[in-house]
């Protein structure tokens, strides 16, 4: 079938059922010149691979688009991620974002939050609402959403070794809202694999924790069907000092794994993985990055249509969210910053980015201001109504150079995919520290480079200037702390201690069992039993993890 013909079956069939529920964002789609911007433009000769390597937006192998009419539909969803000091202070900041545009929520816990500590354990002193917000029980959770309709609003919590407490609070609070489970929507990151190799947030051992992962699939599967129930991220790979290569290899091997695990779990992989997301780094890099994301989304559609006979075209779709890379902000010449941001946010769009995060310029400094979050806000918002990129598909395909670098980032992923697969899959692997070492080789090469002035740092190792000390940063008060003490002094004294007690025995002898383990912390949650009351529960029966040490 010439290309031609292959986009009017496109038109007749993928893109009329879309078109027929909902139109696209305007009637017209032109240049202020009035020169026409197609739907999505075609080479006007005969590629012989272009259906095989590209195709059609919202088709298999999806390397144009999940969707067929991508931004031209809607936007995609641009969150900032915020969360810091008391759920009070964080819902603020919350309700000042959606009054600005902001049309979802990224929810960013404090350390002890996300290790399983309440604020009250001698592990978190110090550390109370520092990068992120303390949640200790559900009436933390029902504080930093007052006011906030969880049946219109999408919600992405950053949360890994705890998902399945702060997931269950979330179920808790829209319960309380009088919204169903199955009304929800939102993204828990609850990635695992990563943590043990990039960020080290992790409680549980391995096999214990990819239990907890499979339950929550099943759970949500039949409860929470709008829930995405992992972010199998790359994001924290590369902020570990990855190379593009090996955040892209390292993810999707990462994402094999957990299919893998459901399967054998019990659960047919087109039931789980339409529900599959992920969440990648946008890093300086313009094009590299462009032809990352387009790279990765041909490689999973073959690993799920090939690998592991997904027949659901949803299955084969990799959706994911972005966020500009953290590890490129700099303290010195903070407003440079912006430029960085822009430029990463414009790789996350031409990349064709279902939802976006841009940091702000103060992050290498400080939690970011409000004038800051705002700007980076504003950035997307400029892309998005200004730019006209987002109003054609994939407007970057077809270029012998991003072409070639996809090409070439797929070839070299895959290389990584077989190399893992040969250590016995990701998990295996990690064990050995064969991803940590790469990491931190490739991090040294990186490191090294800006030091030989191979790779400038406008601002850092040239184009420098003399700075005064940086002002009116925000700094999270020790009053914070104490404020979160008294708060959840105040819940264990006013609950019902008995039934506290009650649920977590019920838990823990789910735990030493083989039933999901979703039902028993969702009513433990109910009762007011408090996060670190359930995670050491759950690390009494499953122990802690210790972490293997690569040089």
């Amino acid at each position: 079938m010439s290309i031609q013909d292959q986009k009017k079956h496109w038109e007749a069939t993928t893109l009329k059922k879309v078109i027929d529920k909902a139109k696209e964002r305007r009637e017209d789609f032109s240049t202020t010149s009035g020169l026409e911007m197609e739907r999505v433009f075609l080479p006007d000769f005969e590629w012989q691979s272009y259906e095989e390597k590209l195709g059609l937006p919202g088709e298999y192998p999806y390397t144009r688009g999940v969707q067929p009419t991508m931004y031209r539909g809607r936007f995609w969803t641009m969150r900032q991620y915020a969360g810091f000091g008391t759920a009070k202070e964080s819902n603020e900041r919350y309700r000042y974002l959606l009054g600005a545009g902001q049309t979802g929520l990224s929810v960013a816990f404090d350390l002890p939050t996300q290790m399983g500590y309440d604020s009250d354990d001698a592990m978190a002193e110090g550390e109370v609402g520092k990068v992120g917000v303390a949640i200790d029980t559900l009436a933390d959770m029902e504080t930093l959403f007052d006011q906030i309709p969880l049946d219109k609003v999408s919600t992405s919590m950053t949360i890994n070794a705890s998902a399945a407490v702060l997931l269950a609070m979330y179920i808790a609070v829209a319960e309380k809202q009088g919204v169903s489970s199955d009304k929800i929507m939102g993204t828990i990151q609850n990635d695992i694999l990563k943590e043990y190799m990039a960020r080290g947030t992790y409680i549980y051992p391995p096999s214990e924790s990819m239990r907890i992962i499979t339950d929550i699939f099943a759970y949500c599967k039949d409860h929470v069907p709008k829930w995405n129930t992992i972010s199998i991220s790359g994001y924290h790979i590369r902020e570990a000092g990855s190379s593009a290569v090996q955040e892209v290899a390292f993810t999707l091997a990462d994402g094999i794994a957990y299919v893998e695990a459901a399967i054998k779990a019990g659960l047919d992989v087109d039931e789980f993985a339409p529900r599959l997301a992920f969440f990648f780094n946008a890093h300086n890099n313009l094009l590299e990055e462009v032809a990352k994301f387009r790279a990765a989304r041909r490689i999973w559609a073959k690993i799920m249509k090939e690998r592991f006979g997904a027949k659901d075209p949803r299955s084969q779709m990799l959706r994911f969210h972005t966020q500009t890379a953290g590890c490129t902000l700099t303290a010195q010449q903070p407003d440079n910053n912006i430029m960085r941001v822009t430029i990463q946010a414009l790789a996350a769009v031409l990349g064709g980015t279902q939802s976006l995060h841009t940091n702000s310029r103060d992050e290498a400094l400080a939690l970011p201001t409000e004038d800051s979050v705002r700007i980076a806000l504003r950035t997307q918002q400029v892309i998005a109504y200004e730019s006209g990129v987002a109003d054609s598909i994939d407007p970057l395909a077809g270029s012998f150079l991003v072409e070639s670098l996809t090409d070439q980032m797929e070839a070299k992923a895959l290389e990584y995919i077989q190399k893992i697969d040969d250590l016995g899959g990701a998990a295996e692997a990690i064990n050995r520290g064969f991803q940590q070492k790469e990491i931190q080789d490739s991090a040294y090469a990186y490191q090294r480079a800006i030091e030989r002035k191979e790779q400038i740092i406008v601002g850092v190792n040239q184009f420098t200037v003399k700075e005064a000390p940086p002002k009116d940063l925000l700094k999270i008060k020790p009053e914070v702390e104490r404020a979160q003490l008294k708060a959840i002094a105040a819940v264990k004294t006013g609950r019902d201690q008995q039934a506290v007690e009650a649920r977590l025995a019920a838990l823990k002898t789910a735990a030493q069992g083989t039933e999901n383990l979703m039902p028993p912390i969702l009513e433990a949650v109910r009762a007011y039993a408090s996060l670190g009351e359930i995670c050491n529960t759950l690390r009494d029966v499953f122990g802690e993890h210790q972490e293997t040490v690569v040089l």
